[in-house]
């Protein structure tokens, strides 16, 4: 496809007011104008038909990427004909998951100068997770006089899955916490912090006094005291919430992508640690319920299942949620619910189905700091619209305050704080709750 550029355009349109000034002063240079833009019009197809011509374009598009993580897609293209372009630009249709406004632009050079293979790159940041789709790129270039513009698109039939962001996995400090931590490599470490008696060694000092067994140390004459083993193959659920209020977004992507990220950097220390682990979402009805699995080989398989947890627009449903998910477990187990609650109404729902769940089973409720309601009460108000925002955020903050301190006296630890450190912060919890052995 040929098409003129603005240069053209100009050039043409730049005609018409000299050739009227030249026909005011003389009636019969009126037919400049005509000769003047039919010559132009002959340049800018003999541009376009010279320009260089695209040959082999290829986009190179991953499999997988993470949500909030930077995804650089490239761009190939090989041309002929006389005359090399300088530069190509292009665009690239996407999904609204992989790009807010549904497209990617690449400037593509020439790999070596003598060569005619051009290559370009481009990165994206995507906003949800799911399949994203990459439809159609259209690459165009000048011509040798800059007058025309060559277009040539190519349809793409490849896709990108977005994953969950589990980078805080890969991070330096959670290996190094892994190797040298209690569920490292050694094995003795496991011992005197668990439930499950393990074998009788010599008193040392510092051990705790509570563990001298007594009838032993008579037996041997000398004194002995318990080691333990932490227990086992507990079961752990984490219960994301994806229903309306989790879907608002934190520093950029939604609450409920947040809480998955935590909840799988959580999930990696519990399945190091034998614990066998089982997700759940829901929203105004249960969506997703895994098996149970263990061992950290397993991971990656949960990271599959928490990419289809999808984005519900509507009012959770925690009476049906959470009885559903209590009728599945058949032994005690560590619940953990990552929620959000402003609703007066529906936290009273939700303190009613969290209390018939602490009779059988352990709960624990992670909450995100709502950092953009923070702002409004810090910000200095300048009228009276940011008095009322600032009180109206107050209240709603107050409310929350309300219903975590209600879970706190029905004895439910809660958990809160930026988006940042949540996934910390539930890992010492987890960690504390197996050296209480309270599972």
């Amino acid at each position: 496809m040929i098409y003129p550029t603005a240069r053209a355009v100009f050039l043409i349109a730049i005609g018409a007011p000299v050739a009227a000034v030249l026909a005011a002063i003389m009636p019969n240079l009126w037919a400049i104008g005509i000769a003047w833009a039919a010559m132009l019009v002959v340049l800018l197809v003999i541009d376009g038909l010279i320009a260089a011509k695209a040959g082999n374009v290829q986009l190179a598009v991953p499999k997988t990427t993470e949500i909030g993580a930077p995804l650089e897609l490239g761009v190939q293209a090989e041309f002929a004909g006389l005359m090399a372009p300088r530069t190509i630009s292009g665009n690239l249709g996407v999904d609204d998951r992989l790009s807010d406004n549904g497209r990617i632009a690449f400037t593509l050079d020439r790999s070596q100068p003598k060569e005619r293979i051009y290559s370009g790159a481009s990165t994206t940041t995507p906003s949800r997770r799911g399949t994203g789709d990459i439809g159609k790129l259209w690459l165009r270039w000048k011509g040798p006089l800059g007058l025309a513009w060559r277009q040539t698109s190519k349809q793409s039939d490849q896709s990108v899955a977005v994953m969950p962001n589990i980078s805080a996995v890969r991070s330096p400090t959670v290996q190094m916490f892994l190797r040298d931590s209690i569920f490292g490599l050694l094995a003795r470490k496991f011992r005197g912090e668990g439930s499950e008696f393990e074998a009788l060694a010599e008193y040392q000092p510092g051990m705790d006094r509570r563990s001298i067994d007594w009838k032993g140390s008579a037996r041997h004459s000398k004194l002995l005291a318990k080691e333990y083993d932490t227990e086992r193959n507990n079961q752990i659920v984490f219960a994301l919430d994806c229903g309306s209020a989790m879907c608002e977004p934190i520093d950029g992507l939604p609450r409920i992508d947040r809480a998955v990220s935590a909840a799988l950097l959580t999930a990696y220390i519990t399945l190091k640690s034998g614990d066998q682990t089982s997700l759940f979402s829901f929203a105004a009805k249960p969506e997703l319920s895994t098996p149970f699995l263990s061992g950290s080989r397993n991971f990656y398989r949960m990271q599959q299942d928490a990419a289809t947890i999808d984005y519900r627009h509507q009012e959770s449903n925690y009476t049906l949620a959470l009885s559903a998910l209590s009728n599945r477990l058949q032994r005690r187990s560590l619940i953990i619910i990552f929620t959000d609650f402003t609703d007066p109404t529906s936290a009273d729902l939700m303190l009613e189905a969290a209390g018939r769940l602490i009779d059988k089973h352990l709960v624990l409720f992670v909450v995100l700091e709502d950092e953009e309601l923070s702002e409004f009460i810090k910000k200095q108000p300048e009228n009276a619209e940011d008095v009322a925002r600032s009180v109206t955020a107050q209240s709603l903050l107050e409310q929350k305050k309300l219903v975590v301190t209600r879970l706190q006296h029905m004895g439910i630890d809660v958990i809160e704080g930026p988006h940042k450190h949540i996934g910390t912060r539930l890992i010492n919890s987890y960690l504390k709750i197996k050296r209480r052995g309270a599972i």
